[in-house]
Protein backbone atom coordinates (compact mmCIF):
# COMPACT_ATOMS: atom_id res chain seq x y z
CA UNK A 1 0.00 0.00 0.00
CA UNK A 2 0.96 3.50 -0.80
CA UNK A 3 0.47 6.65 0.64
CA UNK A 4 0.75 10.06 -1.54
CA UNK A 5 0.97 13.35 0.39
CA UNK A 6 0.10 17.09 -1.95
CA UNK A 7 0.56 19.68 -0.10
CA UNK A 8 -0.24 23.37 -0.31
CA UNK A 9 -0.91 26.52 0.93
CA UNK A 10 -4.29 28.36 -0.11
CA UNK A 11 -5.26 32.48 0.16
CA UNK A 12 -7.54 32.34 3.67
CA UNK A 13 -10.16 34.52 1.55
CA UNK A 14 -10.93 31.58 -0.77
CA UNK A 15 -11.15 28.38 1.52
CA UNK A 16 -14.96 27.58 1.05
CA UNK A 17 -13.94 27.68 -2.86
CA UNK A 18 -10.94 25.40 -2.02
CA UNK A 19 -12.74 22.89 -0.20
CA UNK A 20 -15.96 23.03 -3.39
CA UNK A 21 -13.41 22.27 -5.56
CA UNK A 22 -11.86 19.34 -3.45
CA UNK A 23 -15.32 17.40 -3.31
CA UNK A 24 -16.78 18.33 -6.46
CA UNK A 25 -13.74 18.07 -8.69
CA UNK A 26 -10.66 16.17 -6.58
CA UNK A 27 -12.74 13.55 -4.61
CA UNK A 28 -14.87 12.42 -8.38
CA UNK A 29 -11.54 12.49 -10.03
CA UNK A 30 -9.74 10.14 -7.65
CA UNK A 31 -12.63 8.04 -7.41
CA UNK A 32 -12.04 7.30 -11.16
CA UNK A 33 -8.45 6.06 -11.04
CA UNK A 34 -6.55 2.67 -10.94
CA UNK A 35 -5.67 1.52 -7.68
CA UNK A 36 -7.41 4.35 -5.97
CA UNK A 37 -7.99 3.26 -2.07
CA UNK A 38 -8.95 6.58 -0.44
CA UNK A 39 -8.67 10.33 0.12
CA UNK A 40 -8.37 12.39 3.18
CA UNK A 41 -8.48 16.08 2.79
CA UNK A 42 -6.08 17.73 5.16
CA UNK A 43 -6.12 21.38 6.49
CA UNK A 44 -4.95 23.07 9.41
CA UNK A 45 -4.97 27.38 9.07
CA UNK A 46 -4.09 28.17 5.58
CA UNK A 47 -1.93 24.97 5.07
CA UNK A 48 -3.48 22.23 2.96
CA UNK A 49 -2.92 18.94 2.53
CA UNK A 50 -4.59 15.56 0.20
CA UNK A 51 -3.83 12.26 1.53
CA UNK A 52 -4.29 9.50 -1.28
CA UNK A 53 -3.92 5.55 -0.15
CA UNK A 54 -3.26 3.57 -2.92
CA UNK A 55 -2.78 -0.33 -4.29
CA UNK A 56 0.55 0.15 -5.37
CA UNK A 57 3.35 2.49 -6.78
CA UNK A 58 2.40 1.38 -10.39
CA UNK A 59 -0.72 3.07 -9.59
CA UNK A 60 0.64 6.34 -8.43
CA UNK A 61 2.95 6.86 -10.62
CA UNK A 62 0.09 6.33 -13.45
CA UNK A 63 -1.91 9.35 -11.55
CA UNK A 64 0.79 11.77 -13.25
CA UNK A 65 -0.15 10.94 -16.80
CA UNK A 66 -3.67 10.38 -15.99
CA UNK A 67 -5.66 12.88 -18.13
CA UNK A 68 -8.54 13.55 -15.50
CA UNK A 69 -5.76 14.36 -13.45
CA UNK A 70 -4.28 16.75 -15.33
CA UNK A 71 -7.19 18.37 -16.38
CA UNK A 72 -8.01 19.14 -12.45
CA UNK A 73 -4.55 20.02 -11.38
CA UNK A 74 -4.64 22.68 -14.51
CA UNK A 75 -8.04 23.67 -13.52
CA UNK A 76 -6.90 24.26 -9.60
CA UNK A 77 -4.27 25.89 -10.85
CA UNK A 78 -6.71 28.30 -12.87
CA UNK A 79 -8.20 29.35 -9.94
CA UNK A 80 -5.38 31.46 -8.29
CA UNK A 81 -6.40 29.71 -4.82
CA UNK A 82 -3.50 28.18 -4.69
CA UNK A 83 -0.14 30.27 -2.92
CA UNK A 84 3.55 29.39 -3.29
CA UNK A 85 4.92 26.18 -4.37
CA UNK A 86 3.04 22.57 -3.54
CA UNK A 87 4.48 19.38 -2.51
CA UNK A 88 4.34 15.82 -2.96
CA UNK A 89 5.31 13.05 -0.89
CA UNK A 90 4.96 9.22 -1.64
CA UNK A 91 5.68 6.63 1.23
CA UNK A 92 5.10 2.94 1.21
CA UNK A 93 3.46 1.37 4.04
CA UNK A 94 5.34 -0.57 6.02
CA UNK A 95 2.97 -1.56 8.98
CA UNK A 96 0.42 -0.31 10.94
CA UNK A 97 -3.00 -0.67 12.15
CA UNK A 98 -6.60 1.49 10.81
CA UNK A 99 -9.61 0.26 12.64
CA UNK A 100 -11.86 0.62 10.10
CA UNK A 101 -15.52 1.25 11.80
CA UNK A 102 -14.14 4.11 14.00
CA UNK A 103 -12.70 5.97 10.55
CA UNK A 104 -15.52 5.83 8.97
CA UNK A 105 -18.23 6.75 12.25
CA UNK A 106 -15.07 10.03 12.07
CA UNK A 107 -14.99 10.53 8.56
CA UNK A 108 -19.07 10.60 9.03
CA UNK A 109 -19.24 13.06 11.19
CA UNK A 110 -16.60 15.40 9.90
CA UNK A 111 -18.55 15.24 6.18
CA UNK A 112 -22.01 15.54 8.01
CA UNK A 113 -23.25 12.90 6.04
CA UNK A 114 -22.47 9.19 4.92
CA UNK A 115 -18.58 8.62 4.54
CA UNK A 116 -18.70 7.95 0.47
CA UNK A 117 -18.70 4.13 -0.88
Amino acid sequence: MIIRIWRTEIQSAHMAVYEKFAQERSLPMFRKQQGFLGVLFLGMQKDRAVLTIWRDLPSVEALAHSPTYQETSAQLDATGLLVGQTSVEVFEVQKGFLDPQTLAHLLENTNHGPAPS
